[in-house]
């Protein structure tokens, strides 16, 4: 059986475990992933967790209980929501509505908009997303055994994560870029119990292969998400507040408020299923 070494800067550790053609294939990738990031970085093991299942909400690009405002021009690629709000607390988009009056259409939006006052069966529908989306927040938020807990002291800087459960009892900030690295079938959890806060012109960055849909920003504070000037994040939210994106700021994923919505001349895209997503494994780096 084939074995293999690590070895890690003014350090030899040998690790021998026999590998099957399959896990020899991910070994080689992992340690390709360690030597592009360079030398003198610790190696931490997480294991994947399982996904977060959206249900309905998982067509949604935006989705909130009060309210979307919008300071035109954004460009939303997928579907707009609001319930039990009704159509009159979407501003910033000028409405057509269909010859059903089940959805609405805007230059601004590739997708549907729906709200709570339209013709049946929007209002049920919506409810039952309403309902995914506040359920997939309890899984999310309570998911145990985190991998790391009040990593960094909450500021993601600069740094590069592995897939995993994070757990803080405080916010999360991000000012300078910050890198998931992992296969296509790695999930990453946040479980932040704060605000989250992105500085102008941060982005999370993707590599491996990982995907947005395997991302989840669990958001309790009681301000909520501010995505700062031109800054980019990748994943869905799931904020018990608001959601706010500033100026310029994008998102690959979805943004979904139990409150509040606030755009100002934003591009979101909701994240399409990769078709190269394999069976999810342990991937054992986490590199900081």
């Amino acid at each position: 059986m084939a074995r293999y070494s690590i070895v890690k800067e003014n350090e030899h550790e040998q690790v021998n475990l026999p590998l099957s053609n399959t896990i020899r294939l991910l070994v080689i990738a992992a340690l390709a992933i360690a030597l592009t990031l360079g030398s003198g970085q610790t190696a931490l093991a997480f294991a994947s967790p399982a996904s977060v299942n959206l249900g309905a909400a998982a067509s949604f690009a935006i989705l909130a209980k009060t309210g979307i405002s919008n300071v035109p021009t954004s460009a939303i690629t997928g579907n707009l929501g609001v319930s039990p709000a009704a159509a009159t607390y979407i501003t910033g988009f000028p409405l057509t509505a269909d010859g059903t009056n089940t959805f609405s259409t805007t230059p601004q939006v590739t997708g549907k908009i729906y709200a709570a006052n339209y013709a049946d069966p929007t209002p049920a529908n919506l409810t039952t997303a309403v309902l995914n989306m506040q359920a997939a927040y309890t899984d999310a938020a309570g998911r145990s055994n985190p991998d790391a807990t009040e990593l960094y002291s909450g500021n993601l800087s600069g740094r590069t994560l592995a897939p995993g459960l994070y757990k803080w009892s405080t916010g999360v900030l991000i000012t300078t870029n910050v890198t998931l690295a992992g296969p296509a079938d790695a999930v990453w959890i946040f479980q932040i119990a704060g605000d989250l806060t992105m500085g102008p012109g941060a982005q999370v960055l993707l590599s491996g292969g990982a995907q947005a849909n395997n991302i989840f920003w669990q958001v309790g504070g009681g301000t909520g998400v501010t995505i700062g000037t031109t800054a980019h994040v990748e994943g869905t939210i799931l904020a018990a507040k608001a959601i706010t994106l500033q100026s310029g700021a994008s998102l690959h994923g979805r943004a979904l408020a139990q409150t509040a919505v606030t755009l100002i001349q934003n591009t979101i895209v909701i994240p399409v299923v990769s078709p190269f997503v394999v069976h999810r494994f342990f991937f054992p780096l986490v590199f900081r």
